[in-house]
């Protein structure tokens, strides 16, 4: 489908847009898959707060010239797919998991603010814990001293009140 001047230069803004804000970009080659599947890969991806597209390649390069995903120019040939996310984590670990179901999506590259990644470094990405998980960890971590110290202070008037009780049956 071919576009006119104006047309190229508002996806390439809207591309640029979302690299402006972007942490992470993974490609990924589309090759043989239907409709229906990358339909399902888009609905995931919105929920997940994904920018998914197809675009054409220069369109994305001239959209990441001057950027710190610019290294991932020369990985963009053949028919691919975008996303582009704000958690590195979670952009890559929605499209590693589409990709392990479906055998014609391949994840060539990635890109973090200047770093060019593999598709087996995507893969690792993926399987770190997302940032709300590692927050959870983290606040779990933090309250278990505070638990314990309330635990072990409750624990001295419990003692003294099971003591008068043993005194009291015995009497």
């Amino acid at each position: 489908m071919s576009h006119n001047l104006e047309e190229k230069k508002a996806i390439v803004s809207e591309v640029s847009d979302q690299i402006a804000e972007a942490q992470a970009i993974v490609i990924a080659e589309y090759r043989g898959l239907g409709v229906g599947q990358l339909t399902q890969l888009r609905v995931k991806a919105r929920e997940s707060g994904i920018y998914f597209r197809i675009i054409k390649n220069t369109f994305v390069r001239r959209a990441v010239v001057d950027t710190p995903f610019s290294g991932l120019a020369e990985s963009m040939v053949g028919p691919l797919a975008y996303g582009i996310g704000s958690d590195p984590v979670i952009t890559a670990k929605v499209l590693h998991e589409f990709a392990k179901d479906n055998d014609r999506f391949v994840i060539k590259a990635g890109a973090m603010a200047g770093t060019v990644m593999s598709g087996k470094d995507v893969a690792a990405l993926a399987a770190l814990p997302s940032r709300e998980e590692l927050l959870s960890r983290l606040l779990g971590t933090l309250q278990a001293p505070v638990a314990k110290f309330v635990r072990t202070l409750n624990e001295v008037p419990s003692k003294f009140v099971r003591g008068l009780a043993a005194v009291r049956d015995k009497k």
